[in-house]
């Protein structure tokens, strides 16, 4: 148990550094290629930093172990939207305006219902990931012919030589940390009787979150109070679209009677927060405090049922 610990945290260094490497070395060579900034944005670099949830919901999901795979994007919504914007809002209130709230938040909401009605069956089959990916397929196309950019901060620097190399490593120890994190947490759950739903839903979706939690502590170390509700907003929309829709169309993703009520809460929770957008336009520090209540309920009720 002691070594799976290990590999583990040394699992999670691993997709962060990976997803890194990738985010500047794949931006450092699309503006070699002469591609915009917001092409880059849309692409390059929201798909980059949404690998790991990609890489750990694929090698869950091929390896069926559904709970995991479903688990860990559930888990990843609750670190975004709930402790994350709640810590980042307990500092300094956050802004928003109609756009995230009606255009994002809206489609937030919509994904949350899409994706409880597809598991009344309690199983997530590849037409309705199918579905889920055109969502989001049209949802960038849109973006990209409005020209509103996902605001995801796009890294700085020329490429050079080594961008090559580097975004071929990154690629393999986002692979490679993945598969270790899926194994080395399923055979921890084994040990302690605990349910493979559990483990993804807090330490795999803990651990293929460190991107987002990183980025934004260095914001609060730099005093860059401002960061917009709509970079996690547009994260949990690439996993719950992208992520959960690519990986079911690869398998079908299946769920228990329980883990459905834990879909149930996060549309409630989506729905909470979307009235939270509009409110005053800003998130204050009491609805920071109010998020991350709602994300330790939403996890003591997943160790109850």
């Amino acid at each position: 148990m002691l070594i799976d610990s290990i590999i583990i945290l040394l699992s999670i260094f691993g997709l962060w550094f990976g997803a890194l490497w990738v985010v500047d070395s794949a931006t450092h060579i699309a503006k070699k290629l002469g591609i915009s900034e917001l092409v880059i944005g849309l692409t390059v670099v929201a798909i980059a930093t949404s690998a790991p949830e990609f890489a750990v919901t694929v090698s869950a999901a091929l390896s069926g172990q559904s709970a995991i795979s479903l688990g860990n994007v559930i888990g990843s919504n609750i670190f975004n939207l709930g402790l994350i914007l709640g810590i980042v809002a307990i500092f300094s209130s956050i802004s928003t305006n109609k756009t995230i709230w009606l255009r994002d938040g809206g489609l937030l909401v919509i994904t949350g219902i899409l994706l409880l009605t597809f598991y009344y069956d309690l199983q997530l089959v590849w037409y309705e990931g199918l579905i889920l990916f055109t969502i989001l397929v049209s949802y960038i196309v849109f973006l990209i012919k409005k020209k509103e950019p996902i605001e995801e901060e796009i890294p700085t620097g020329d490429f050079t030589w080594i961008d090559i190399p580097k975004i071929i490593v990154g690629i393999v120890l986002i692979i490679g940390s993945a598969n270790f994190l899926v194994e080395s947490a399923t055979s921890i759950a084994k040990v302690f009787g605990v349910s493979d739903w559990l483990i993804g839903i807090t330490i795999v979706a803990g651990g293929t979150s460190v991107p987002e939690f990183a980025t934004s502590i260095v914001a609060l170390i730099k005093g860059r109070h401002g960061i917009s509700a709509g970079n996690l907003i547009g994260s949990d929309l690439f996993n719950m679209l992208g992520v959960l829709g690519v990986a079911s169309v690869l398998r079908s993703i299946s769920i228990t009677e329980s883990e459905y009520l834990s879909l149930l809460v996060m549309l409630i929770n989506l729905m909470i927060f979307f009235i939270m957008l509009r409110t005053s336009w800003k998130i204050t520090r009491i609805e920071g405090f109010i998020l991350i209540t709602i994300a330790l309920f939403r996890w003591s009720l997943d160790f109850w049922i």
